[in-house]
């Protein structure tokens, strides 16, 4: 079976060639609350070319007690706070600008009468003064700059099929859910499917997406990872994914995904390398399978059902939506030369979320989630894994949770290099995740000026070694100021307390040492709170 789904693949993708990101948290899609007051004449812009530019900048000024301790790390910090990122907190207070410009440059020759186009996207990212005349992604920004940093996000080619079918082609964005992420927004895609808990990234491969009878559908097939060309050691990812419009904005779906490892971690973040056995997972706070470097296989499976009610408040005064995901498969290690069963996953997650808009525009209103996964207690000492696997196992990050209302409990979506938290991962590290948040806003000035409250919460379901369950409490707020229509202005800050989860060795920054990995107590103890403030400018421009 797997022989002939890879000839499949390797002749759809032969065929594609011969026709022709999300970082971490991609924004360069429309708010909508920035479309109130746009006129007709001002979505004119570019109608009579064949190239369309859209822009998204992005700058920010954080003071906060964060930072990592590794002088290599002071550019680009992905993954969870205390870990092996060395990112600590300290009686003093950080400081820094930051600044991100996603150019995204659409080609619809006019010979092809809307046939094909192209799409092109970019990064520019970097900290003010950080270095020069360099090379490499996510620096630049020291004094006369001069720095190689150009990073792809996006190249892929799109053709019109019968019917508004269309075929995607090259690197193209890879989000969980069904819905066309270059015609939609990313508030929308982020609060229905499965809202980028597990797959939010951009990876190499053909898919397919329309509509039959009323129903969405979308297939794809993707190359994660594509090692020595004559050797069966590749990732391949396979997914087939529906939704559809019950009634009056109900909406249900469903999605199935596959994934085949055969690397044996080849490949990869940098020296990190990827997979569930490689240090990356380490990083992104996430399962690492005690495989000790030995070689193994993975088939990884992800069977999901959600549904959403009107989640961004634009139909009526209620909203909801919810997922549940069951998450299972097989690990096999080389053993004598034949591969024989390690570990089999069986774990589950569920989020679901509610609001309500209780004034006059959509952000006059109060929401709350809980988010739910298994965890497991013993690793796979016993054969079995209970948690879940996301995204995260395999990209930094590949999967971006950032809707939630948090900022330092569970990641949030204003970051540039900086994109850290205390659970960036829903499994937690395998511990697995009960979490809530409450938010609420509200328009001092109508689709002006914005001011927001939150708290979150969350509780480890499994306590690690010498350490309790509870992970922490947060607190934040933000007061957001739409200057002119797509460019705002927005403060924000929080304070994270935290829980005995941290009186564990293990989750302390004295973890990185060989003792505290084996179970001793480090030096420094459960570390300080967290906490932030920074400010943003926003403009997308097109």
């Amino acid at each position: 079976m797997y022989k002939l789904l890879q000839v499949m693949a390797a002749a759809a993708l032969f065929a594609a060639g011969a026709m022709a990101h999300a970082s971490e948290s991609d924004e360069s899609q429309p708010d909508r609350d920035s479309l109130a007051h746009v006129t007709p004449e001002q979505l004119k812009n570019g109608d009579d070319s064949q190239f369309r530019f859209l822009g998204y900048f992005f700058t920010r000024g954080e003071a906060t007690n964060i930072a990592p301790t590794n002088d290599l790390l002071q550019g680009r910090v992905v993954g969870r706070l205390f870990g092996p990122n060395t990112t600590n907190t300290a009686q003093g207070t950080s400081w820094l600008f930051e600044q991100r410009l996603i150019p995204f440059i659409v080609f619809e020759p006019k010979i092809l009468d809307k046939l094909a186009r192209l799409r092109v996207s970019f990064e520019i990212n970097f900290t003010w003064g950080d270095t020069s005349y360099g090379v490499g992604g996510n620096f630049g920004g020291g004094l006369s700059g001069r720095s190689i940093n150009l990073v792809t996000q996006n190249v892929e080619a799109e053709f019109s099929l019968p019917r508004r079918w269309y075929l995607n082609v090259g690197l193209q964005r890879i989000w969980d859910n069904v819905r066309d992420p270059y015609r939609t927004f990313f508030s929308t895609m982020a609060l229905t499917g499965t809202r980028l808990a597990f797959w939010g990234t951009d990876a190499v491969g053909i898919s397919a997406h329309g509509a039959l009878f009323g129903q969405l559908f979308r297939v794809g097939a993707y190359d994660l990872y594509h090692n020595k060309i004559q050797e069966d050691d590749h990732v391949l990812l396979f997914e087939a994914l529906t939704d559809r419009d019950i009634r009056d904005g109900w909406h249900v779906g469903g999605s199935v995904r596959y994934l085949r490892d055969t690397s044996s971690g080849a490949g990869g973040v940098s020296v990190l390398g990827q997979g569930p056995d490689s240090t990356l997972a380490d990083y992104n706070g996430v399962f690492r399978f005690p495989f000790q470097g030995a070689k193994y296989h993975a088939h990884l499976a992800w069977l999901g059902l959600d549904s959403s009610y009107n989640p961004e408040f634009t139909a009526g005064r209620f909203g909801a939506s919810a997922y549940a995901v069951l998450c299972l498969g097989q690990l096999s290690v080389l053993q004598d030369g034949h591969y024989g069963r390690a570990a089999e996953v069986l774990g589950l997650a569920a989020d679901a979320r509610v609001g309500w808009r209780y004034g006059r525009t959509r952000n006059d209103v109060v929401t709350g989630e809980v988010i739910y996964t298994t965890g497991d207690s013993n690793g796979t000492s016993d054969g079995r894994y209970t948690g879940v696997i996301t995204g995260n196992t395999y990209g930094a990050p590949a999967s971006v949770f950032t809707t939630s209302g948090a900022y330092l409990l569970m990641s949030h979506s204003n970051a540039v290099n900086r994109f850290y938290s205390a659970v960036p991962d829903i499994s937690n590290q395998g511990y697995g995740l009960l979490a809530g948040t409450l938010n609420a806003s509200y328009d001092l000035v109508r689709n002006k000026l914005t001011a927001k409250i939150g708290t979150a919460i969350g509780n480890s379901n499994i306590a690690p070694p010498q350490g309790g369950h509870f992970i922490g409490i947060e607190g934040n707020a933000m007061l957001a100021w739409r200057i002119r229509v797509f460019l705002t202005a927005e403060i924000h800050a929080a304070y994270l307390k935290l829980g005995d989860f941290y009186d564990s060795p293990r989750e302390q920054p004295a973890a990185l040492s060989t003792a505290a990995m084996a179970g001793a107590a480090g030096p420094g103890g459960r570390p300080q709170n967290p906490w932030t403030t920074f400010v943003d400018l926003k403009w997308l421009m097109f």
